[in-house]
């Protein structure tokens, strides 16, 4: 029986309201939100394959790969390179989250997110009139949350490299220290954020050399970052946290008006947690946990689409039921969800099968769901500037990290001679509930910030294994890294190899504002028109995130490595 649309929605709102009592308490959950099996892969590669958002970065994997090191050593010299190379996405002042795979059959999600420092004050980012700051919350010291990277980086070379980690980061030190000429998105993030740089003297000593932005053809070094990639490579995780580097950190965040303690640094800790684990039409999709926000909308949406037959489905009618999904998972993720240490979530219902078939009975299948027509949530958006890559090694090492530093530049706050540009995340908190963040987005009191806690992400690193194929995929891109990495294991599902996933034009739709954003040319004229019939407000939009895939063919054993050609420096490469 087919029930009225009105019915549908009194469904869902029964559904959603089953799950306050899971959300009311702020402890963390007993039992973790999946626990994969795990599964050791029969063969080996016999090569190894990367991609990356730059080819520096990638370059220094192979180096690494070459030395003798597993796809953790070649993640650690990627992560590393992308700090000097591609600073207006992510660095050691801002933290990452990942999803690896070993050899063996082990499976985890790695969490170096940022922490709030302990004398974190919502104060702190209003003005005189109680309304948000977006100039404390974006810019300097007291934006910054505690780097998680550092020590991300020392834990994947402790627990699951095979080189000191001091070999890893060599390649990072070597193009810092020698000098690397910067591509055209990095010179235009310079001079996108040259007003904010400028109010910080070792920004401008690092960012602005001259006393200007540099050029296309124009070599860029940085020593002070050398020398602190150097001291973490000497002493590991206290090489950063302690010492020399945590002194300076907290000398120059102090004296610019910020609030870090040693004992911060000293006190932060890599977490690792149970990915996720989704298992769609064959395909079991290993994703990021909380306090990532993607993993949990991604599994909800694939979850939601096992009701129907897509591939029987024309193009119109395919992707009206993926944007009704997406709009449902959106209007749950941000509602719910926060740092699983701090926020006891009801995760056994929104990833359950028989919550997506309840979700199901409130889609039409001929008509667009207004989402002002749904129960109230408010989301969070969680920036728009990150990078993502893919490593698979010779053995089948398989790993996939996303790193960020939130908006472009971070903060624009270098902390004095340490070369370290510091993340802006503080933004990712609900910083004032009910207000909206930089992206005009409201909070939730999962995500309130408190001393210790980590801000939700939408960082979805995430690794899918079918019978005959692997694909290693990931993006940045705010709010839309989810729908991407969606359609990215969607198109892998469906048979395209690393570089169709890449090219693919995108869309996304985030329950609020009630549209599709779509990449120019997503839609033929036919499939757009139907849609807009349908009821679907279309609108085009740019940039997108640059989306880095490693597949491998088990039947023929064939690696495939490609980087989003939106991106100038990219480099997807096996050998």
């Amino acid at each position: 029986m087919t029930y009225p649309l009105n019915w549908r929605i009194a469904l869902l709102g029964l559904l959603l309201s089953t799950s306050v009592a899971y959300a009311a308490d702020g402890r963390q959950p007993e039992s973790s939100p999946a626990s994969p099996a795990g599964h050791a892969i029969a063969h080996r590669p016999g090569r190894a394959g990367i991609a990356s958002a730059n080819f520096h970065a990638t370059e220094a994997g192979f180096e690494v790969l070459a030395k003798g090191g597993n796809a953790f050593d070649a993640a650690i010299a990627v992560a590393s390179t992308l700090s000097v190379v591609e600073p207006e996405s992510s660095g050691i002042g801002g933290g990452f989250m990942a999803v690896i795979h070993r050899a063996d059959g082990r499976e985890v999600f790695i969490d170096a997110r940022e922490t709030a420092p302990a004398a974190v004050n919502p104060k702190d980012y209003l003005d005189k009139d109680g309304e948000p700051n977006r100039d404390t919350a974006l810019n300097g010291p007291l934006s910054a949350g505690i780097p998680g990277e550092p020590a991300g980086l020392a834990w994947l070379a402790a627990h699951y490299g095979k080189l000191p980690l001091k070999e890893s980061l060599a390649p990072a030190i070597r193009v810092a220290r020698d000098g690397f000429e910067p591509d055209g998105r990095l010179i235009n993030a310079i001079a996108e954020r040259e007003q904010e740089i400028r109010r910080w003297p070792a920004s401008v000593a690092k960012y602005l050399p001259g006393d200007k932005p540099p050029v296309k053809g124009q070599v860029w070094r940085d020593p002070d970052q050398a020398r602190t990639l150097e001291l973490l490579g000497e002493h590991g995780h206290d090489g950063f946290y302690r010492g020399e580097t945590a002194k300076k950190l907290v000398d120059a965040v102090r004296a610019s008006g910020g609030n870090w303690t040693a004992k911060d640094l000293e006190s932060y800790q890599v977490k690792e947690r149970a990915p996720i684990v989704v298992d769609y039409r064959g395909y079991r999709v290993l994703t990021a946990p909380p306090a990532s926000s993607g993993g949990v909308a991604v599994a909800e949406i694939l979850n939601i689409l096992s009701g129907y037959d897509l591939a029987r489905m024309d193009e119109a009618h395919r992707t009206h039921l993926v944007i009704e999904a997406m709009r449902r998972a959106f209007r749950d993720h941000n509602d719910y969800l926060g740092d699983p240490d701090f926020v006891k979530m009801p995760l056994d219902m929104l990833l359950s099968p028989y919550y997506a078939a309840g979700l199901r009975q409130t889609i039409l299948l001929d008509k667009a769901t207004p989402s002002s027509m749904l129960p109230a949530s408010i989301a969070v958006d969680p920036g728009m500037h990150t990078t993502h890559f893919s490593v698979i090694d010779k053995d089948g090492n398989i790993a996939s990290i996303t790193l960020t530093v939130n908006y472009t530049m971070g903060s624009t706050f270098v902390a004095g001679d340490t070369g370290v540009l510091l993340n802006d995340e503080m933004d990712d908190f609900a910083l004032v509930p009910n207000k909206p963040n930089v992206y005009g987005l409201l909070g939730s009191a999962a995500n309130a910030p408190a001393p210790g806690k980590r801000m939700l992400s939408s960082m979805t690193p995430s690794i899918v294994f079918g019978a005959d194929r692997v694909g290693v995929i990931g993006s940045p891109g705010g709010s839309t890294i989810i729908t991407q990495v969606l359609e990215g294991i969607l198109a892998f599902i469906d048979g395209k190899d690393a570089e169709g996933i890449v090219s693919q034009k995108r869309f996304h739709h985030q329950y609020m504002p009630d549209r599709v954003d779509m990449e120019p040319g997503a839609f033929d004229p036919a499939t757009a028109e139907a849609l807009t019939r349908m009821g679907h407000t279309l609108k085009e939009r740019n940039p997108w995130g640059y989306m880095n895939v490693v597949t491998w063919d088990l039947k023929s054993n064939k690696l495939d490595a490609a980087s989003d050609p939106r991106r100038e420096a990219g480099l997807g490469k096996v050998q």
